[in-house]
């Protein structure tokens, strides 16, 4: 498993959490880097908080899956931090959504998340980083 766009871990050496790839010359490093990553022998590529042209263009470009979180529709699936997807993180990211709002239980928000994905409700275009 491979991990590209905002990895929190780097986050004080980005400056905060910040849309990555959001210009040419960064969206084209992060499409070479899914490639070379792919043919190191990843399985799986994690992108995170990036363009949702670009989470398409990277979904496309490789023959693994590419799982986004915060990268648009058009990956081949989707992920949400837990504590975002119930709402208990103190900052909320734009491109997340609170499932347990709307019910009564986690394993609901759960289904909820799952369903919304599955019938392509989430994330929605004005949930998505522009190109």
């Amino acid at each position: 498993c491979a991990h590209l766009g905002l990895t929190p871990q780097s986050i004080h050496k980005i400056g905060g959490f910040k849309t990555q790839g959001d210009n040419k010359t960064s969206a084209e490093a992060i499409i070479s880097s899914a490639i070379i990553l792919e043919q190191a022998g990843a399985e799986l590529l994690v992108v995170e908080c990036i363009p949702a042209a670009l989470g398409k263009k990277i979904s496309e470009s490789l023959s693994i899956p590419v799982i986004g979180i915060g990268a648009g529709a058009n990956t081949d699936g989707q992920i949400l931090v837990l504590y975002d997807l119930i709402g208990l993180s103190p900052q909320m990211p734009g491109f997340s959504k609170n499932f347990l709002s709307e019910g009564n239980s986690i394993s609901d928000a759960l289904i909820r998340f799952a369903t919304a994905i599955r019938d392509g409700s989430f994330p929605p275009a004005d949930q998505s980083h522009p190109s």
